[in-house]
């Protein structure tokens, strides 16, 4: 594959060509020349284009040579392989076949049966109410999603790094040699790059719920589509609240938890502090295509009331400079000891990974006590993730930032 490097070094070289024509008054040489530089820049800037936006691309995967295509991503049943798993009278041969394939995208073998993480990759209905879907009288299609936060980092433009195998160490420059102005002859200092890596390994998130008999075994795609939003979205969630803060027993580092990213003291009212954060971004060298605030739906209700010195409301985006703002309840506004501190970073989110070790890998098990009284069957599903940042300056977060108490600070002028 061509890279930006090997454009620019034939572009060099045409230069040197035309530069000899000039001086040896070619004409023709030097109109060749000329058209093949046109040709050339267009195709240079293509790939310019190209490279930002791999830049910014959400859920590039680095171990994507084993990827189930459309056609198996469609055949692919949740609700058949758990039923199959659970020993009832199912058709799941394909879902069975298919173990063999994941289990070596995942490098492991199963505890239950590996479900494909594919088979989320499309909207979904969700609902906390899976046991009412086996009656007839019911509509599936029509069922009610919970009331719960929508994750948030992907469509900051995190970057999802999917089918990893074994702990993952990605070299980072931290230091580039120095450049110096000498007089002729006169010896150059030595000074050499340094490197250090962004570090991951496999942390496990699961859960334990129970399914009824029912609905594992019945075909209708509404009833598919359930149990697979049930999964992706608390899925998604967990991942979500970890990535922002994590730190906690066997949870990854997040955002806030990590050791060494930008701080900024609350600066007398909303409009300077983040002021403040965006300038630390620019000071670092940060890039600017995913750069974005996110902090809770608390912050935005403290901006919509914020005036100027006429009295009249300042506005949310005035608030935040104009800076594209998320106001989430994944944020967190527990951060404080004994205080109501509430989370707010701005960052250029393209610099946060996200990596996805395996399959979601589920254990069935209809002989659980409680589930077996009833007809059901208790499910264990294991999803193994971990989260770092590939530039701390890249994230700045806010500190002493009192949701309870911002009323009462200056109204921006």
């Amino acid at each position: 594959m061509i890279k930006t490097a090997d454009l620019m070094e034939q572009r060099a070289a045409i230069l040197d060509r035309m530069n000899a024509a000039h001086k040896s008054d070619d004409n023709a040489a030097f109109e060749a020349a000329e058209t093949e530089l046109r040709n050339l820049d267009a195709k240079l800037d293509r790939q310019k284009k190209i490279d930002a936006a791999e830049r910014v691309e959400i859920g590039k995967p680095i171990n994507g040579d084993v990827k189930l295509d459309s056609e198996i991503r469609s055949k692919f049943s949740l609700s058949r392989a758990v039923a199959g798993a659970a020993g009832l009278g199912v058709d799941w041969g394909f879902e069975r076949e298919m173990q063999a394939e994941l289990a070596t995208r995942a490098g492991r073998k199963p505890q239950g049966v590996f479900i494909p993480t594919e088979i989320f990759e499309q909207r979904v209905l969700t609902t906390s109410a899976a046991s009412e879907i086996v009656s007839t009288d019911h509509r599936p299609d029509q069922y009610i999603n919970a009331l719960v936060a929508s994750s948030v980092v992907r469509g900051l433009g995190a970057r999802v790094l999917n089918g990893l195998t074994g702990n993952i160490s990605i070299p980072r420059e931290t230091d580039s040699p120095a450049i110096g102005w000498v007089a002729e002859n006169a010896a150059l200092s030595s000074d050499d790059a340094d490197f250090d890596a962004v570090t991951m390994s496999p942390k496990h998130a699961g859960a334990l719920s129970e399914w009824s008999r029912n609905m594992v075994i019945q075909s209708s795609p509404d009833v598919e589509m359930l149990l697979r939003g049930m999964l992706a979205r608390n899925l998604a969630l967990a991942i979500d609240l970890a990535s922002i803060k994590g730190g906690g027993s066997n949870e990854p580092t997040g955002v806030l938890a990590t050791s060494g990213i930008a701080t900024q003291a609350y600066a007398d009212s909303l409009f300077d502090t983040t002021a403040e954060m965006i300038a630390k971004c620019d000071v670092a060298n940060v890039g600017t295509a995913r750069r974005s605030f996110l902090t809770a739906n608390s912050i935005k209700k403290i901006a919509m009331k914020q005036l100027d010195g006429n009295n009249l409301p300042v506005g949310v985006p005035a608030i935040f400079h104009n800076e594209s703002v998320t106001f989430s309840n994944q944020a967190p506004e527990d951060l404080g000891v004994g205080t109501d501190e509430t989370a707010l970073i701005y960052a250029d989110w393209s610099e946060l990974l996200i990596g996805i070790w395996s399959e979601i890998d589920i254990l069935v098990n209809p002989f659980e006590s409680t589930a077996y009284s009833k007809g059901n069957i208790s499910i264990r599903a294991m999803a193994t993730v971990d989260v770092a940042l590939r530039h701390k300056p890249a994230f700045v977060s806010a500190t002493g930032v009192d949701a309870t108490a911002a009323l009462a600070l200056p109204a921006v002028v």
